[in-house]
């Protein structure tokens, strides 16, 4: 065997940035096999071959559609995403245990393969534990505190899972994040630094330029949001900012799904200039981002935000909060802003310093552009995974 290639193993629930890395894994010839939740159905379109992939979909199946449904129920919601990672566990360590040869690795997303990871452990594997947002308990804490500023009576995770995922963080061999935000989380709650490692995710520009000419400032103003429309992406914040906002024709876009929580508190804010566009297509969000003077992201917590990026490939400025990927992508006052959470001044402030200052946009604009000339790709993704897992296997 070639002493450079390794035998590398991925579990996910669903798809999220895991077949991204699975694709550079395979063309590095790495991969062994990825496990996920989802059907191949929906897998067949990540571009893996059909061998490199396993599925065990039945559980997380019931679990979406029950979301999706009308009837949809918190507490039932609940014990199916618990039994769902309880038996997604069990069922990868069960094909790992017969697995020939035995993998070097396995990358498990934050909540799977506690069982799996250890019993690999146990025969000589590594196990890393991939999170995509901030330490669990990290987030328990600042969202429970936000639900609470805004009166809402909402759990912000089931406590079996922050449990299991401090055992998880406890027990892999290393733990990847994918922004400086995140790792301070893990930093702040007594994680050793020298576990977590830092790779960002990688940003596909393609389908990200401007094609639709933006208007003059001075005669309309266009802000757009994208994301979950959610309380955990500071949307309230932005909506108070937006609405002292000093500008004759102003209008805020806010592109992706509409979280309850959030819709249940809306009628304390003003309407006037406010489009709730819901989830579109990479295409319309594109346009939108290229006919927008800026994009704003003032996350309460957020694991990195790739909308960013995709923004700043349209010439669109972002101000984003200080709990995002906003550090690794961009430098304040050059590129768009950081802001504090929670701080609607500093967001009005600097939305109005876009308005007044001549020059400016265009600044910030040209920029943008030039940064994420400068921006990694999923293959530069790929890469820092690589010389991780050449360190952590010893090959």
């Amino acid at each position: 065997m070639n002493p450079t290639r390794m035998r590398i193993v991925q579990t996910v629930f669903g798809v999220f940035h895991h077949f991204e890395l699975a694709r550079e894994l395979e063309h590095r010839s790495h991969l062994q096999t990825i496990y996920s939740t989802w059907p191949w159905t929906r897998l067949k379109r990540e571009g893996l071959p059909r061998h490199r992939v396993r599925t065990f979909p039945s559980i997380h199946m019931a679990e979406m559609a029950l979301n999706r449904s009308p009837l949809r129920n918190d507490w039932l919601s609940d014990e199916l995403g618990y039994l769902n990672a309880l038996a997604f566990d069990e069922w990868t360590s069960r094909q790992l245990a017969k697995a020939e040869p035995q993998p070097d690795a396995l990358i498990g997303i934050s909540g799977s393969s506690l069982k799996t990871g250890r019993e690999l452990q146990r025969r000589g594997g590594i196990f890393v534990c991939d999170r995509g947002s901030s330490h669990q308990r990290f987030q328990q804490t600042i969202l429970g505190e936000e639900y609470r500023r805004w009166g809402l009576a909402k759990r912000v995770s089931d406590p079996r899972d922050t449990a299991r995922e401090e055992e998880l963080y406890a027990m892999a061999d290393a733990i990847t994040v994918p922004s400086s935000f995140s790792a301070r989380s893990f930093a702040e709650m007594g994680v050793p630094s020298s576990k977590v490692h830092l790779i960002p995710y990688g940003v596909m520009l393609d389908r990200f330029h401007r094609t639709t000419p933006q208007p003059e400032i001075s005669e309309r103003f266009e802000v757009v949001f994208a994301g979950q429309v959610s309380i955990r992406k500071g949307v309230p914040y932005l909506l108070e900012a937006f609405a002292r906002l000093e500008h004759p024709d102003k209008r805020l876009r806010l592109m992706g799904p509409l979280e309850p929580e959030l819709k249940s508190i809306l009628h304390r804010f003003p309407a006037a200039s406010v489009e709730f566009v819901g989830p579109v297509s990479q295409e319309v969000l594109a346009s939108v981002m290229g006919s927008s003077h800026v994009l704003v992201l003032p996350s309460i917590e957020d694991g990195f935000g790739l909308v960013m990026g995709q923004a700043m490939a349209c010439g669109c400025p972002v101000i984003a909060s200080t709990n995002t990927g906003g550090s690794d992508l961009l430098t304040h006052e050059a590129e768009g802003y950081i802001v504090p959470i929670r701080d609607a001044d500093a967001i009005r402030t600097r939305l109005q310093a876009l308005i007044d200052t001549p020059g400016l946009h265009q600044s910030l604009s040209t920029a943008a552009l030039a940064r994420v000339q400068q921006l990694g790709g999923w293959t530069h993704y790929g890469d820092g995974w690589e010389t991780l897992l050449h360190r952590l296997t010893g090959r």
